[in-house]
């Protein structure tokens, strides 16, 4: 009788660390940074805009250290457009695995199209599928149907023209101009990609700039019909934002919607973060001012 008690805790533990020894394998690690927001310009209130490239540099070698897979960079590289870019480049290639950028809407300040951008950020198209190991990664572009991204007399200008004035009916805080939404065909891409993966048991995470909740203003323009999609299918493990500076959390319909604090606010305080993917669990480390968060599923 002893031995037998004595090799239940024995077994136990066995059994414990082989299942750590299997998460460990599985493991996916990536880097994210939100709104450097970078500019050669004076820094106003609490947006230090030159700071974050030395803000960069350090991330950079920290995210290097704890060998990424990759990074996303989840939009506004810049504060008023491409002329401030190259530096921000730079800083970015010295990272020693892929970086996947997104659009945010102060990266089209003065930009003659805004059709084209996506190709001066190094981005593949302006949104677009990653696949690591059991992972799909949905990186969209919420900037797609708004003022600042549209040329004018469109059918995009047009399409948020009509969401916007809809919205501002509504008396919706989030219909500003410098947020944007999301376009039918890019919904139906979306919706497809998360079928494919769910077909094949994968995970998905999506990635915005503009949070899809909670609602704060800051919010996209269709972000109710993003989240009426989403939340058909269960194999949705987060949805990671950018664009408030502030962060923020909240679960809709047991899906977690995390904010990212942004890189560009204070003086020399950094935000950057590394997400560990395991098979039941995600764990996002937060450097700084980003909050670390643990969700299982």
């Amino acid at each position: 009788m002893g031995i037998r008690f004595l090799l239940i805790p024995i077994l136990c533990s066995l059994l414990h660390n082989i299942n750590y020894a299997q998460e460990k394998s599985t493991k996916i690690r990536l880097g994210v940074i939100a709104d450097p927001q970078y500019a050669d310009k004076d820094s106003k209130g609490s947006r230090f805009y030159r700071n974050s490239l030395l803000k960069l540099d350090t991330a950079s070698e920290v995210l290097n250290n704890g060998k990424v897979d990759f990074t996303i960079v989840l939009g506004d590289l810049v504060d008023v457009g491409t002329k401030d870019l190259e530096p921000v480049r730079r800083r970015l290639a010295r990272l020693h695995s892929p970086v996947y950028n997104m659009l945010g809407n102060h990266d089209f300040v003065d930009t003659k199209d805004g059709t084209q951008l996506y190709k001066e950020l190094g981005m593949q198209a302006p949104y677009y599928v990653v696949e690591k190991g059991n992972w799909t990664f949905i990186l969209l572009n919420t900037n797609e149907l708004s003022e600042y991204a549209t040329k004018l007399g469109s059918s995009e200008q047009e399409a948020w023209k009509n969401m916007n004035d809809g919205l501002t009916s509504e008396k919706r805080k989030n219909a500003q101009p410098w947020n944007g939404g999301v376009g039918n065909k890019q919904l139906q891409w979306m919706e497809k990609k998360i079928k494919e993966a769910q077909k094949k048991s994968k995970d998905v995470i999506i990635f915005t700039h503009h949070p899809l909740f909670p609602e704060n203003g800051l919010e996209t323009l269709n972000n109710r019909e993003i989240l009426s999609i989403i939340t058909k299918y269960t194999n949705i493990r987060a949805v990671i934002s950018g664009h408030h500076h502030e962060g923020n959390f909240g679960t809709y319909k047991g899906i977690p919607m995390v904010t990212l604090e942004g890189m560009i606010e204070t003086d020399k305080t950094n935000s950057y973060g590394t997400i560990d993917l395991y098979s039941k669990r995600i764990v996002l480390t937060g450097y700084g001012r980003m909050t670390s968060r643990v969700f299982e599923f």
